[in-house]
C-alpha cells in the first residue's frame, strides 16, 4: 500500500473514531475519558490532514472540508485514475 493510501486509511479511522465519540458523548455527556480521547483524536486528524496537504494537496472529502476562500486547487491535482505519484 503507498503512503498516500495508508494516510487517508489513518484520516478515515479517526474520523470514524471521532464520529463514534460525538455519538457517545450525546449519552454521556460528562464522561472526561471521552472528553480527552476526542480532543486527542481531533489533534492527531488536524496533524494527519496538514501532513497530507504538505504531500499531496489539498485534502477535501466533505463540504466542511472545503475552503472558505481560494479556488479549487484539488482540481489542478491528479485524479485518482491517473496513477500518478506526486
Amino acid at each position: 500500500m503507498k503512503n498516500k493510501e495508508m494516510l487517508m486509511r489513518k484520516i478515515h479511522a479517526l474520523d470514524f473514531a471521532i464520529h463514534e465519540l460525538v455519538l457517545y458523548l450525546d449519552t454521556h455527556p460528562v464522561c472526561k475519558k471521552a472528553m480527552e480521547l476526542l480532543k486527542e483524536y481531533r489533534k492527531k486528524r488536524k496533524e494527519c490532514i496538514a501532513l497530507y496537504e504538505e504531500k499531496y494537496g489539498n485534502y477535501i472529502v466533505t463540504p466542511a472540508d472545503a475552503p472558505a476562500s481560494g479556488c479549487w486547487q484539488w482540481l489542478s491535482s491528479p485524479w485518482p485514475w491517473e496513477n500518478k505519484e506526486v
